[in-house]
């Protein structure tokens, strides 16, 4: 896949802005992920070993691509956004046969996977703000992304503040937390394994 210009990444940037500005609930913030957050996503979610993963809230697509780097050539990438700006944007701009971009709720994680034929993902990841929802829908997502996984499936959540530790406790259980600082603002990032069937 050819590099990213300039002038492209500019364009990422604006949309990423415009997106925050126009729809501040559902964008977690108005500055991409650094790389150095991108890498250590990965690592925690052990993406590499993934032959299907989900991504809740891809905005902009800079973590997909990020996270289409690290698969495996014969791995899926399902990205669920809310947004159809960033839809159309991830569609127009990701040109790799990995990725399947939905538009829809992350609250409804099994229809899209039934949409597109799609298996059980071993990962889900998101970086959807879960601070600027009300409870219930937080719930209904991480319900969501606890009945989709498998038995020692990961669910990786990057966040800057720490409701979705609380939530996700009641769903999951305890979280593995880690703080990313080489990012603007620095993030942390949020690990559950799913224990049972």
């Amino acid at each position: 896949m050819p590099a990213t210009r300039p002038a492209q990444r500019q364009d990422h940037r604006l949309a990423f802005l415009r997106g925050f500005l126009t729809r501040p609930k559902e964008v977690g913030s108005i500055i991409p992920s650094s790389r150095f957050m991108e890498k250590r996503i990965v690592n925690t979610a052990r993406l590499r070993e993934a032959k299907l993963a989900i991504e809740l809230g891809p905005g902009t697509g800079g973590t997909t691509k990020a996270f289409l780097r690290a698969m495996a050539p014969d791995a899926k990438l399902l990205a669920i956004e809310i947004n159809p700006d960033f839809v159309k944007l991830l569609n127009e701009t990701i040109d790799d046969d990995r990725l399947i971009v939905h538009e829809g709720s992350a609250a409804d994680i099994p229809s899209a996977l039934g949409k597109y034929g799609l298996d059980t993902p071993e990962v889900i990841l998101s970086g959807i703000p879960f601070s600027t929802m009300d409870r219930e829908l937080g719930l209904s997502i991480l319900q969501s992304v606890h009945d989709a996984l498998p038995k020692h499936g990961r669910f990786v959540a990057y966040q800057f503040r720490d409701r979705v530790e609380t939530l996700g406790n009641n769903v999951f259980g305890q979280a593995n937390v880690q703080t990313e600082l080489l990012n603007v603002p620095p993030m942390r990032v949020y690990r559950w394994e799913k224990t049972e069937d």
